[in-house]
């Protein structure tokens, strides 16, 4: 099957751990013939955007990559308009089976729509990361961009697209409001994550322990990202420092900006169960995730909250509705710091609380979260 993923109105970086990566990194090993077609946004070295050269190549996700250039109009105005000349012949060329249009928001909706009127056998499904958080959050983003003149493009669009993928519940939510899409054209969507069998985990969790003096009976909690204020690494090692048993372990992964280092530095050393271990990869955090009991995310949503339901972790984080909808009542759901306070002091009085809810990630993961069973979904 020829699967095309359009990656116009959102970046992609080669070898990353984004769901674009995956997903085509899963088709390719699922036997597919796989393409991008993506703008030349992407990341540098120093993990800030930086912009390719337009070209073709192959991917280190395994499939062809097409570097389409913006419309030669201002920069600025070109990637917000998300104009990318040269998509039609691109598809002409390619003759997929399948197209995957990652991010509603974005003039090339308008090319794969008509692509696909003119080949109505191909499936045409496009996915949504936009909601109320990280979307229309000024009154020219909203009333311009998204509803002036992303919103009339997706109506344009609607009755040529076979399902909108929704990666969350306040995705929905969002989509439904602001862009007026029927419930019944919209599908839930997860990012994901790869479940590991049995073997695999329990040496990936055995080795990385023991790399860092980990015992069996120690409780290991993980936070990662780029810990901007509101990721709450500050309120989670708060939290932590009140409960002092010295079974728990707290590894920090990530990058910690300017505006929260003191603070998050003065905690990290004042408390030996505390290791601060820098950036790491998208395999070598995986290990990590393998290695932890709990991970802890009571702020800003991120991607790694699914990899981490896939590796097995119980898990603390913010308790919004997509949590809720997701996780069910796996997990604990934090709103305040106190509320931080009471879960390590409950999982201190009983530890066996993270096994059991460890056991109810797995169930979660095998069921709405692997990218093997998201990524057969596309296969129609």
């Amino acid at each position: 099957m020829k699967i095309v993923h359009c990656c116009l109105s959102c970046f992609y970086i080669d070898g990353y751990g984004y769901q674009e990566n995956e997903l085509v990194r899963q088709n390719v090993a699922d036997g597919h013939d796989v393409t991008v077609i993506a703008s030349t946004e992407t990341f540098g070295d120093d993990r800030k955007l930086t912009y390719l050269e337009p070209g073709e190549y192959i991917g280190t996700d395994g499939a062809k990559v097409c570097r389409l250039d913006y419309v030669k109009i201002p920069k600025f105005l070109a990637r917000k308009l998300r104009i990318n000349p040269g998509l039609m012949r691109l598809l002409e060329l390619e003759k997929p089976d399948v197209i995957l249009f990652h991010g509603l928001c974005g003039w090339e909706l308008l090319t794969v729509s008509k692509y696909k009127k003119l080949n109505p056998e191909v499936k045409l499904f496009a996915d949504s990361h936009e909601d109320k958080h990280n979307s229309a959050t000024s009154f020219i983003s909203k009333n311009i961009l998204h509803l002036g003149y992303y919103k009339p493009i997706i109506q344009r669009s609607l009755k040529h697209i076979d399902k909108v993928f929704c990666l969350s519940s306040e995705v929905k939510d969002f989509c439904s409001s602001m862009y007026q899409i029927p419930d019944e054209k919209m599908e839930m969507y997860h990012l994901g994550g790869h479940v590991l069998s049995d073997m695999e985990y329990d040496e990936l969790r055995t080795r990385t322990r023991r790399k860092h003096a980990i015992s069996d009976s120690d409780i290991l909690f993980v936070q990662s990202g780029k810990f901007d204020y509101k990721k709450k690494l500050v309120e989670s090692l708060t939290a932590f420092k009140k409960t002092s048993n010295a079974s728990f372990k707290y590894f920090v992964i990530g990058a910690i900006p300017d505006e929260v280092e003191a603070d998050v530095m003065s905690l990290i050393k004042s408390d030996v169960r505390i290791e601060f271990l820098g950036w790491k990869s998208t395999e070598e955090l995986q290990n990590y995730l393998s290695a932890a009991d709990v991970y802890v995310q009571p702020g800003s949503q991120s991607a790694t909250m699914q990899n981490s339901v896939c590796a097995r972790c119980a898990v603390i984080l913010d308790d919004v509705k997509s949590h809720r909808f997701l996780l069910g009542d796996a997990g604990w759901l934090v709103r305040e710091q106190c509320d931080l306070e009471n879960v390590f002091n409950l999982i201190a009085n009983d530890p066996n609380l993270v096994k059991l809810q460890s056991e109810k990630s797995l169930s979660i993961a095998r069921q709405h979260l692997d990218y093997k069973m998201l990524a057969k979904r596309l296969e129609v």
